[in-house]
This record gives structure tokens, sequence and C-alpha cells, in this order.
């Protein structure tokens, strides 16, 4: 799959970092340094700008290693980018831990991972199939 990219940033474009990894790490593109005081959030600029093939879509994570060592997440994860959206890439970034976490440009944020999607076509019905699960949830299927 090629996706075409535009690169306003000097950060290098985003990139697997082995040969096996899933998602790409993207960075932070903004003027001056930032900070999360615990429990804040912020919308994170990364001067990048994507053309996604139709039936696909990227989704930004976080990276485990500031979720481990810093309590540092993507808000809303995996925040969806839809293959129509033509506007920068930005990342929610939430600070989970009780100390201020310090941002600069440059910093890798999040990854992308791209996945296929497909788009459901509704029909309205009475009834739905019986399963033995039923209406069970939030946990139901766990321990007894």
């Amino acid at each position: 799959m090629k996706v075409a990219i535009i690169n306003k940033s000097n950060n290098p474009l985003p990139s697997y970092e082995t040969s096996a990894s899933a998602g790409l790490d993207i960075r932070a593109f903004i003027e001056e340094k930032c900070t999360l005081n615990p429990s804040e959030r912020k919308l994170i600029k990364t001067g990048l700008f994507l053309e996604i093939p139709e039936g696909y879509e990227a989704q930004v994570r976080p990276r485990s290693g500031l979720a481990l060592k810093n309590g540092i997440t993507v808000l809303n994860s995996p925040g969806t980018i839809d293959a129509d959206y033509r506007g920068e890439i930005g990342v929610i970034l939430i600070n989970h831990s009780s100390e201020i976490f310090e941002i600069n440009s440059g910093d890798r944020i999040a990854q992308l991972v791209f996945a296929k999607v497909e788009q459901a076509v509704w029909y309205e019905t009475e009834s739905l199939n019986e399963t033995e699960r039923g209406e069970g949830g939030f946990g139901s299927t766990g321990k007894k």
C-alpha cells in the first residue's frame, strides 16, 4: 500500500523501527517545548499530512515506552484518521502520571498503524439470532 505524505516539519518521515514493526513512530512538531501537567491533555501537531487510500485508515496509538516510563498516552486511543481527511495530523496526549512531562519538537510521541476498513450496510429487522452469550456484557464472560 502506498500513502502520499507531505512533511512540513523538520523531522524525518515516520519509520518502522524494525522489519516486523506494525507501527510507524511519529514525532512532535512544535515551535517551542511544551509541558503536560499531571492529568492535563494537549493536542500536539506533527507537521504531517496524509492521503490514505480508500478502504484504509491510519490508527494513532500510544508508544508503550512513554506509557510505561512516563504515564503518557494517546487520549482517544486508537484515534482514527479517515481516508478522506487532508488536515495536519495531531495527537491528543494526556499525562496520567503525577509528574510534569516535557515535550520537545522531534520527540517520538505516538505511532501510526494502517488497517483495512469495511463500511457497514444496515438492514432493519425485528429480531437478532440467538447466541450462547445473549445479552451478557461488561465482564460477563470472565471468571465465575
